[in-house]
């Protein structure tokens, strides 16, 4: 996300540089802009070294679901920032900090050798009333912002499309809080669900927003967000799984396998997703996909997906949330995921709930430390050697399930090795709870090693967090702050 780029310029004029534009002051919504979404989608091409950009297509959507009042946004969070500045006085007017697909593309071994990717991406900001400037901002080697694409637009021109959302959209109301303006606005876009199983849908949304307004923090903010429902039925049940030989007909096209990893679920089929959204008001995306194996993904204020019935489920909806809502860093590093070079060395990273504790002395959460000397002793070793061996199991276990689905095997036969993985997986994650449950550390807020993909030099605040290992269990202290601020952003 943040590794070397060299920057390329597409629809810029040089002398329009972001360092001559006029900084951001207090900005009136009602004197910029409609109470309407503007959605800019472009793609977004290259590999680990380089980067550019071009303007797809302009849509003019339902109401602006976002804040009112905090339009520019200050959490320096995720890859990438969008700005947008009046033209007529060169003031930013609004911006928003966001992670992208092709960013995590980036950190990747193809990418680092000079594979080029495009992505499809979008963009949503409240309608201006005035033409504007669009621009995209990335983070350096240093983690400093730099500007590399910048182009004009007119949201009153021609070109701006007014297509209605697709025909035979089904919406839900999973949980209503409050008006949209002063809410988070949550979608689950259903995937992977036929038309026959639109009954499904609507209870899975139901089941899953009900989980979502009981956990901590969101149960004590549930006034403050609201959480709908929108399905394209699919022609088949469930999604992609290439390395097990399965391919799919469904409205989003996810799949597993993502960048090269067995469990990661994405989509790359952006403008279907934002098209069946855009039936409902949305500041957040989930994508749930209807299949029983464990799986998904979430990426900064972009989406997360996570599947509706396997056993852990309900820790993946607010696992994966936890990343695309608030910009929250795993806190695992034992499993095997496609990144290199994910957090650089020597910088602090900007998620919440990790630090490279740089400066001990001033602790990223220091205010909720309950004392003692950091790094916070935690017996990493013997945690470490139990949860590798487990890896190296599932490993196994995940080759023999792709091997007899991509060879034919009996239905019997395969299913006998997933209620293996499933049993492994429970009984493991039972053996990890006792383990932290009987361990000294276990309800001390300190630093403890071992986060971010990291074994060394990236700490957590607590021995164990919903981001750090499965289970329907408690966010950390340094993650119910950190969703709490963002939360607290979407207010009117």
């Amino acid at each position: 996300m943040n590794s070397p780029r060299r920057f390329h310029f597409a629809l810029i004029v040089c002398a329009m540089l972001a360092a001559g534009a006029v900084p951001a002051t207090a900005v009136s919504f009602d004197d910029l802009f409609h109470d309407e979404t503007l959605r800019i989608d472009y793609n977004h091409t290259g590999n680990a070294a380089e980067e550019f950009v071009s303007l797809d297509q302009l849509w003019r959507q339902g109401i602006w679901s976002g804040s009112r009042t905090n339009l520019i946004d200050d959490l320096d969070l995720g890859g990438y920032y969008a700005k947008i500045y009046d033209t007529a006085s060169g003031k930013l007017i609004w911006s928003k900090g966001f992670s992208s697909y092709f960013g995590e593309w980036q950190t990747t071994g193809p990418a680092a050798e000079g594979i080029l990717r495009t992505y499809h991406e979008s963009v949503l900001a409240p309608l201006p009333k005035s033409p504007v400037i669009f621009a995209l901002e990335s983070r350096d080697a240093d983690g400093v912002l730099q500007e590399f694409f910048r182009t004009d637009i007119d949201p009153n021109h021609w070109i701006v499309r007014l297509d209605p959302p697709p025909a035979g959209i089904i919406t839900v109301d999973g949980f209503i809080g409050g008006d949209p303006h002063g809410c988070v606005d949550i979608a689950i876009v259903g995937e992977g669900y036929t038309a026959d199983e639109a009954a499904k849908f609507e209870a899975d949304v139901k089941r899953f927003a009900k989980l979502m307004m009981g956990h901590e923090p969101y149960a004590s903010h549930r006034d403050r967000i609201n959480v709908r429902g929108a399905l394209l039925p699919s022609r088949e049940s469930g999604c992609d799984e290439p390395s097990r030989g399965v391919h799919k007909r469904t409205a989003l096209g996810c799949t597993f396998d993502s960048l090269g990893s067995e469990r990661y679920m994405l989509t790359e089929d952006n403008r279907a997703m934002r098209d069946i959204a855009q039936a409902v008001p949305y500041d957040v995306l989930y994508i749930m996909v209807n299949h029983e194996r464990y799986g998904g993904g979430g990426i900064y204020n972009l989406f997360c997906t996570f599947t509706s019935d396997n056993q852990w489920s309900e820790y993946v909806f607010l696992h994966e949330f936890g990343h695309s809502f608030a910009g929250l860093a795993d806190e695992y590093y034992t499993s095997n995921v496609a990144y290199t070079d994910f957090y650089p060395a020597g910088l602090e990273p900007s998620d919440r709930n990790i630090t490279a504790l740089l400066d001990p002395v001033n602790l990223k959460w220091a205010d909720l430390a309950t004392g003692g000397e950091l790094p916070t002793e935690w017996n990493k070793a013997e945690y470490d050697a139990m949860d590798i061996a487990y890896q190296e199991q599932r490993g196994a276990i995940n080759g023999r399930i792709a091997e007899l689905m991509r060879g034919g095997a009996p239905e019997a036969d395969i299913a006998v090795v997933k209620a293996e993985g499933e049993k492994l997986s429970w009984d493991h994650q039972q053996e990890v709870d006792a383990w932290f449950a009987a361990n000294p550390a276990a309800n001390v807020v300190g630093a403890f090693e071992g986060a971010g993909y990291m074994s060394e030099g990236m700490y957590r605040s607590q021995l164990d967090c919903i981001m750090f290992t499965k289970g329907v269990k408690p966010f950390c202290a340094a993650c119910r702050r950190g969703i709490v601020e963002i939360i607290m952003k979407y207010g009117e």
